[in-house]
């Protein structure tokens, strides 16, 4: 497996990705709202390029995406961005491709001096990757009834007043 940043030309690639790892297969015609939500933050200028990542496998294909785009902290660009989706095509579940993008867009995003990622997803999976509830940090979520799915995982710029108020990107909004 290989783990580098998103290209141009692997949108589409992408979008499959995020169709088949979060699509009901009661429901094959019905797109999970993870794929053209990326589509969305990309086209609107809201996905971070150097914070997109793909997954490769030995027949070259993409096999796994994960991403963050701009996020505000009351109302200000603080620096903290949201991430996700994060999807694994289903027959590669439990290969160690979320985790290996995981690790990568942390390490990328810490590199480039975010001070923190911030995500709403299943605590007992993030957790094992320094995530806690964001709460715990003074950060809230849009959505108060997202509780302790509401996480965040901070960084080596991370300073206490990154506080207040989270916000995703608009495509975000609107799902």
């Amino acid at each position: 497996m290989l783990i580098r940043r998103e290209a141009d030309g692997d949108a589409r690639a992408v979008h499959e990705v995020h169709a088949r790892a979060f699509g009901d297969q009661d429901a094959p015609d019905r797109t999970p709202v993870e794929a053209p939500l990326v589509d969305e933050l990309r086209a609107e200028g809201d996905l971070l390029p150097a914070l997109s990542f793909v997954a490769i496998g030995g027949d070259g294909g993409v096999t796994g995406h994960v991403c963050c785009s701009r996020a505000t902290l009351d109302g200000s660009d603080a620096g903290l961005v949201g991430l996700g989706p994060l999807g694994v095509r289903p027959e590669l579940h439990r290969a160690g491709i979320g985790s290996a993008l995981m690790y990568t867009i942390l390490g990328a995003a810490d590199a480039l001096g975010v001070p923190a990622v911030v995500l709403l997803g299943e605590p007992a999976y993030y957790s094992r990757f320094g995530f806690v509830p964001a709460a715990d940090h003074d950060v809230t979520a849009p959505d108060p009834s997202w509780g302790g799915y509401f996480q965040i995982r901070t960084l080596g710029a991370y300073r206490s007043e990154h506080s207040g108020a989270f916000r995703y990107a608009p495509a975000f909004e609107r799902l």
